[in-house]
This record gives C-alpha cells, sequence and structure tokens, in this order.
C-alpha cells in the first residue's frame, strides 16, 4: 500500500475542494451574506491542510495500483464531504454536524436526500454550495481531477474505474487525461445549454443555476421547498428532457460528436433505457388518469407522469407533485425504477441498465441450455460476446447489493417508522435518489430518523455512487497492509 501517494492525492483533494468554495464566497458576496464568511475560513484551513499533505514529505513513488485506487476514491469522497459540511454547522444554519455531513455527502454522492424541512431558510451562498456539490460529485471529483493533472503510465484509469458508475470502465481515446476532459466537456456543456434554455422560459439566474446543477449531477437539491413544483410547466419539461439526457451514458454523446450512428443505434442499454421510460410512462399515466381528482385532464396525468419517471429512473430526485397519492400500482413501478436506475456511465445510480441487461441475457442463455445442454451459448450485448467474468462480477455485484440493502433495513428499522419509509428510505439512499415513500416521500425529509440511521444512511449514498467495491476494501484488514 503506498500510503504516501494516498496522502499527497487526498491533499491534492482538500486543496481542490478548497478552490471550489471560491464560488459560493462570491455568492455571499453578490447577496452581502455573512455566511460567506465560513467558507472563506474552510478554504483557508482545507488549503493550509491539503498543502501540508501534498508537501511534508512528497512522496517518491508514485505508482497507483487498483488497491490504491479504490481506497483514494473512497477517502477522497469521505474528506471532501466531512471538509464541505463545516460551513453549514460553523454558520448555524444547520447547528448538528451530522446533519450537516448528511447534507453533504447526500449532495456530493448526487443522491438529494435532506434533513432541511424548509431549503428556502438557508442563505444563498448556502444553497448555492449544497446544489453545486451535486455538479462537482455528478462526474466525479477524481475524473475532474484527472482533467487537470498529467497521471500516465496506466494509474489514472484505477482512479476512474473505482469512481465511474457502471460494471466496466475504459478510454474514450488512448490518453486517460483526455478521456477525462471529453467527458467534463460534455458534461459542461449540456449544463450549460440546460441553463440557456431556464432563463429564456424566465427562471431566474441564481434558479437556473442551482436546477441545472442538480439535474446535471441527476442529484435533485433544489432552491424550492416544493422543488420543480414551484415552477412552471415549461421548466418541468426543460427538467425532463435533461434529466433523461444526463441519464445516458456519456459514451453515447462521443459517438454522436464522431459521428459514429451506427454505435449508437445498436447499443442495446440505451434501448432498454428508452424503453423502460416509455413503458413507464404509459402505464403510471393510464393508472393515474383514472384518478379524476388528482388530474382532471389526461395531459396533466402525462405530464408529471414523465417528470416523476425521468426524475426516478435517473435518480435526480425532483418533485413536481407528491406521489405518495399516486395508486399503488404507481408506486410500486416507481420502487421497480429506484432499483433499475439509469445507464453506466451516466451521472445516475441505481444498479444500472447494462447490468440488467447482462443479467436478462445471462438468464435467456441459462434457459437454452437447459433446453439443450449440449449446445453452447454464448452471451452477447450489441453482438459482442461478455465473458463470463463479466457475468460473474455482475451477479457478485447483485449478491452484495442485496445483503447491504438487507443488512441496513434492519438496521434503520429500529427507528420503527412504517416498512414502506424504512425500505424506500434505504433505496433512495443506496441508490442515489433522494425521495421515498411515506416519511422521506416528496414532501417529506430525513430529520427524524436517528443518528444511527442517519450514519447508516449516509454509508449507503457512499456505497451506491462508489459502486459498493472502494468503501468495503476500506473495511478489509488486509487492505492495508504492506503487501
Amino acid at each position: 500500500m503506498n500510503n504516501r501517494m494516498i496522502i499527497y492525492i487526498l491533499g491534492a483533494i482538500l486543496l481542490l475542494g478548497a478552490g471550489f468554495m471560491l464560488l459560493p464566497i462570491i455568492t455571499a458576496l453578490i447577496y452581502r451574506e455573512q455566511s460567506g464568511w465560513w467558507f472563506v475560513y474552510t478554504m483557508l484551513g482545507s488549503g493550509v491542510l491539503g498543502a501540508l499533505m501534498m508537501l511534508l514529505p512528497r512522496p517518491k513513488n508514485r505508482t497507483i495500483y487498483a488497491k490504491e485506487g479504490l481506497v483514494i476514491v473512497s477517502l477522497s469522497w469521505i474528506v471532501l464531504s466531512l471538509a464541505g459540511a463545516l460551513p453549514f454547522t460553523l454558520s448555524g444554519e444547520i447547528p448538528f454536524y451530522l446533519d450537516a455531513v448528511f447534507e453533504m455527502i447526500s449532495g456530493f454522492t448526487t443522491t438529494g436526500s435532506s434533513i432541511l424541512p424548509n431549503a428556502e431558510a438557508l442563505s444563498h451562498c448556502m444553497l448555492f454550495w449544497r446544489s453545486f456539490s451535486h455538479w462537482l460529485g455528478g462526474m466525479g471529483i477524481l475524473v475532474f481531477m484527472l482533467a487537470i493533472l498529467n497521471m500516465e503510465g496506466g494509474q489514472a484509469i484505477h482512479l476512474l474505474r473505482a469512481e465511474s458508475p457502471g460494471p466496466s470502465v475504459s478510454k474514450m481515446v488512448p490518453r486517460m487525461v483526455d478521456s477525462s476532459k471529453i467527458l467534463y466537456g460534455i458534461y459542461f456543456a449540456l449544463t450549460i445549454i440546460e441553463i440557456v434554455f431556464y432563463l429564456a422560459g424566465g427562471m431566474p439566474l441564481f434558479d437556473s443555476l442551482c436546477n441545472a446543477f442538480g439535474t446535471a449531477g441527476t442529484g435533485g437539491f433544489s432552491v424550492k421547498s416544493a422543488s420543480l413544483g414551484a415552477y412552471d410547466y415549461y421548466a418541468q419539461t426543460v427538467s425532463t428532457v435533461f434529466m433523461l439526457l444526463f441519464g445516458v451514458n456519456f459514451s453515447i454523446y462521443f459517438f454522436l460528436l464522431r459521428k459514429k450512428f451506427d454505435l449508437v443505434w445498436h447499443n442495446s442499454e440505451l434501448r432498454w433505457y428508452i424503453g423502460i421510460v416509455l413503458v413507464s410512462i404509459v402505464l403510471i399515466t393510464l393508472n393515474t388518469v383514472s384518478m379524476t381528482d388528482l388530474y382532471p385532464r389526461a395531459y396533466d396525468a402525462f405530464h408529471h407522469a414523465s417528470f416523476t419517471v425521468a426524475s426516478i429512473v435517473t435518480t435526480t430526485g425532483f418533485g413536481t407533485v407528491d406521489f405518495n397519492l399516486w395508486p399503488e400500482f404507481s408506486r410500486i413501478i416507481l420502487c421497480l425504477l429506484m432499483i433499475i436506475g439509469a445507464c453506466a456511465g451516466s451521472t445516475g445510480g441505481g444498479f444500472k441498465v447494462s447490468r440488467l441487461v447482462i443479467l436478462f441475457q445471462s438468464a435467456k442463455a441459462e434457459l437454452r441450455r437447459l433446453v439443450r445442454p449440449h449446445t453452447v451459448k454464448v452471451v452477447k450485448i450489441d453482438g459482442k460476446p461478455i465473458g463470463q467474468e463479466t457475468v460473474r462480477a455482475v451477479s457478485n455485484y447483485l449478491a452484495i447489493y442485496v445483503l447491504l440493502c438487507m443488512v441496513s433495513i434492519l438496521l434503520v428499522s429500529l427507528d420503527n417508522f412504517d416498512g414502506s419509509t424504512t425500505i424506500t428510505a434505504v433505496l433512495a439512499t443506496i441508490n442515489n435518489i433522494g425521495p421515498g415513500l411515506g416519511v422521506v416521500g416528496p414532501t417529506g425529509n430525513f430529520a427524524a430518523f436517528s443518528p444511527l440511521s442517519k450514519i447508516v444512511l449516509c454509508l449507503d449514498m457512499l456505497l451506491g455512487r462508489l459502486e459498493l467495491y472502494p468503501m468495503l476494501v476500506l473495511m478489509i484488514p488486509s487492505t492495508w497492509t504492506k503487501k
């Protein structure tokens, strides 16, 4: 274990986080808010600590292997969340540090679960930092660092693989730094386009920035307690479209830019993703349109069904209506979407559509093998064979995912909430969605949970965002041995 290199990169992360705090400081200056001073103090403290970690002493061996990559990624997210929570507690706007940490982990992991009963009570600089954390966490803190630092020799791929969502990660172009720049270039461009659309509809600049950050990172923090329900149908439609766009594997946009349309058209994950979204919207619309006391017009039912499906399947977590009031059939569909999640390589969370496709194709091949035992059936995705190692990895991931959900639900159940609240609170956090059902529905929050449950849910958010393994590696004693 290259401990010195781990400390060095954590120091760089702290320096990077300190630099990002300039933005809420500028926001505080614009709105003349005293809370901005706490960002100044935190920025200075993080900057000094980060510089010391990088300089005393400098690592002689800068080699990073897979184990170091997993440890660096998990510790980076924890350290950044702990530092990012300080201004909330120091300013007194979120008095209890655990609540502030919950809010920041929820922000950086793009979960959107909140302990705040009234978001509008926060100052503008705090609201900006809260939403901006979504944008930073959406593509990944270390992906951003790779875009500006020169880490070659095959080392950077260990960091990218540990932080990026999906069953497999590969380079778009030969140099890892160039791949990171392409990812953030696409990410930044889509965010700017969304901001322009919001502004064109008359949304204030501050709201446009914060809502675009929440959409791009598929996070869900809003500057309004009513979330996107506080805006008109135009803004909600823009959000629906961009939530779905950010739920797509970013390699699709790279292929489009390179005019490789055949790779886009034949992408099975994209087809499944579109199919799941369309079928869910149709089923929920038909189910809710019959509830005449909810939606007098079929268009209203379709509009809110489209927005909610986009919000849940991409694990964004924005809301326009209280879907707790929907029929049970529609709510069950939403629970299934919570688990499925978005595409691999997107900013969305969940189990990922690509893993679902692999499991489906593997199950189909196994059934055919039972009928004809002597035939050899190869699992194929997009016409390419998938190795047994990948299938086994996806199956193992599912087993660990289910086990962690069971343990989390058992621990959270000690708070004695109803089953719907307990189960969906865990699903909403481990899948990085935000709202669940019951007490933690779109009009509720997580404030009523005990400190133990909040710690469990914080771990679930980190586990979900980092695809389980980086966080689990921290708990294995052999990780910290020299060999």
